[in-house]
């Protein structure tokens, strides 16, 4: 099957790639989940009883719970996006440090927001335990819907921390290289000696004695003892 060209270049466009990686899928199912929460409880969350006119909380007329899960629905949300944003600009950022910091934040509120979910699902799980039944007429579904993708949030959120700290790991060992081709200097590994270079090694012969002792000062030369000369018999 034949690809025209264009669909081709589509498919290896940078935006595509952008929107194909693990960490910009996890971005979207954490930014759609945290809508939903927050959304479905702004609309439904607020209900009036029969006998009285004043909204109340459906989940145990708590409105904290309600507050709660609105409140952090919209800041994950926001969250997300100024992360998205963040994102499309990592790969233009020339300085470690700044890479470093910003995959490090991420991994932080990350693990925050797992802690801030956990909590929350706890929370209003609790509360809606604690509902009377039919205490409103309308409303039910919305609070189970904000429970239910509390807990997708979790499991979102504990994605995203591994895959922050996957990139710590990876990009340990980085900063030091960076800095030495910055500044110049490329780390090469030393090399052995060649086993082929010529050694200039003196060989022992008769004469070794000569370069040996020509080797050291004048002052240091042993003296040579007096000779006996023979005198004629008369």
């Amino acid at each position: 099957m034949h690809i025209p060209e264009s669909l081709q270049d589509l498919a290896s466009s940078k935006a595509v790639q952008f929107l194909k990686r693990p960490k910009t899928i996890t971005r979207v199912f954490e930014g759609v989940f945290s809508l939903i929460i927050f959304s479905s409880l702004l609309t439904d969350g607020y209900q009036n009883k029969v006998e009285s006119p004043q909204l109340h909380c459906i989940l145990n007329s708590n409105n904290m719970a309600c507050s709660f899960a609105v409140g952090a629905g919209f800041l994950a949300f926001l969250s997300c996006l100024a992360f998205l944003v963040l994102d499309t600009q990592e790969t233009l950022i020339a300085s470690t440090r700044f890479r470093t910091a910003f995959q490090l934040l991420d991994f932080v509120l990350a693990v925050l927001w797992i802690i801030v979910w956990f909590m929350g699902f706890c929370f209003l799980t609790n509360q809606w335990q604690h509902s009377p039944p039919k205490e409103f007429l309308l409303g039910s579904s919305s609070a189970q819907v904000a429970i239910t993708f509390t807990f997708f949030s979790i499991l979102a959120w504990i994605f995203q921390a591994y895959l922050a700290f996957q990139d710590l790991r990876n990009d340990a060992a980085v900063p030091y290289k960076r800095s030495l081709d910055e500044g110049g200097m490329v780390l090469n590994t030393l090399s052995p000696p060649s086993s082929t270079s010529p050694v200039n090694v003196p060989t022992a012969g008769p004469h070794s004695l000569n370069y040996a002792s020509s080797a050291l000062s004048p002052g240091l030369t042993t003296p040579k003892g007096p000779r006996l000369a023979m005198m004629p018999d008369n």
